[in-house]
């Protein structure tokens, strides 16, 4: 033993790996803190429901990034519930996600089904394939011609997607749909929750939108999107970020310190942050990267609380819910405020 620096060991060796056992009547919080004392990704899920816990309990303002095919993968209901308990202040999402959720909200709905499938075979069925999961061209199609439709009904100007799909939600919200049930766009717009979609384009509520005529083409004022998510994240007393995958939310939510900063406003980095994914960062992409990397843009703060749980977020995202769910549901939150009424003034800029 003598050959070991024991002085140096013990700054490493702390607490021991406890095995996990089984409980019938443990609960999915009580299963995941003690899955803090084991290791791997099932330590990080455990840590991820700590530090949402700790956001929630501080006065941060939570804003959450949704990738991927969530709503097709049965993760919609788990979203409108982050919004109604307000687990989350603001929501930015891919524009597929939405549209998905709209879909739904009209009374359609996605379909199990095999990843296996004969994709030519599916295409003579009329149906789209997203992995295992089927939807119907033709109820796309009624669902496109309703967010088509309901553009006609704004007045001819810009507007952030913010104001988009809160107008939308509202609309949603006094429409009688079968089966309807509440979805995320109309329980934001109920909540108060902003919801940004700054690649809107990128999705079928972009492609519902292209079929205006030429002369009549819908505009959508992005770069207001992006003063106003820095406004919100440099008025802050702390502020949190969660990502389910990564692409442009990851990002969007991200450079809000970096706008901030450069509009000389207060810009200290995101305080706690959460990623789920299943990419990995050797390979360069933003959804695969470390906080670590985002730190030396100055969008995390140099003493957060992080993590990032590799995992599929079908998986690790209900498993987290569910935990943060049972300790909080008791706790009142003082909210954040959301005010946006000068948002789009700069002021001064780094080079002024």
């Amino acid at each position: 033993m003598g050959r070991f620096d024991v002085k140096k060991r013990k700054k490493y060796i702390k607490d021991p790996v406890k095995p996990i056992t089984i409980d019938r009547r443990s609960s999915v919080s009580d299963l995941v803190a003690r899955m803090g004392d084991t290791a791997f990704q099932g330590k990080n899920l455990s840590v991820a429901a700590d530090i949402w816990e700790d956001m929630l309990k501080g006065d941060t303002t939570v804003f959450f990034g949704l990738a991927g095919a969530m709503v097709p993968a049965g993760m919609r209901e788990l979203v409108v519930h982050l919004i109604k308990e307000r687990r989350i202040d603001c929501l930015v999402s891919t524009g597929a996600n939405l549209f998905h959720d709209i879909h739904e909200t009209l009374g359609w709905s996605h379909w199990q089904g095999c990843h296996k499938a004969d994709d030519n075979d599916l295409r003579e069925a009329g149906l789209d394939r997203m992995y295992d999961v089927y939807a119907m061209d033709e109820e796309f199609n009624t669902s496109d011609k309703y967010i088509y439709d309901f553009s006609y009904t704004l007045e001819s100007r810009p507007y952030t997607t913010r104001e988009f799909f809160s107008l939308m939600g509202k609309d949603l919200s006094e429409r009688k749909c079968k089966n309807k049930k509440e979805g995320i766009v109309s329980a934001a717009y109920k909540a108060g929750v902003p919801i940004y979609c700054p690649a809107v384009a990128d999705s079928s509520i972009g492609i519902a939108l292209a079929l205006r005529d030429g002369r009549e083409n819908f505009i959508f004022d992005i770069i207001g999107d992006i003063k106003e998510t820095a406004e919100l994240a440099s008025k802050a007393k702390s502020s949190g970020i969660i990502f389910v995958g990564g692409g442009t939310p990851k990002n969007f939510i991200q450079q809000t310190e970096v706008t901030a900063d450069m509009m000389c406003k207060r810009a200290p980095g995101h305080k706690y942050a959460i990623q789920i994914t299943a990419d990995s960062p050797h390979w360069g992409g933003l959804s695969g990267c470390t906080f670590e990397e985002a730190q030396s843009w100055g969008k995390i703060a140099k003493s957060s609380k992080r993590i990032t749980v590799n995992c599929d977020t079908t998986i690790a995202l209900p498993i987290i819910v569910s935990a943060v769910n049972e300790r909080m549901h008791k706790v009142k939150r003082n909210l954040p405020k959301m005010d946006l009424k000068n948002s789009h003034k700069v002021k001064k800029r780094i080079w002024d």
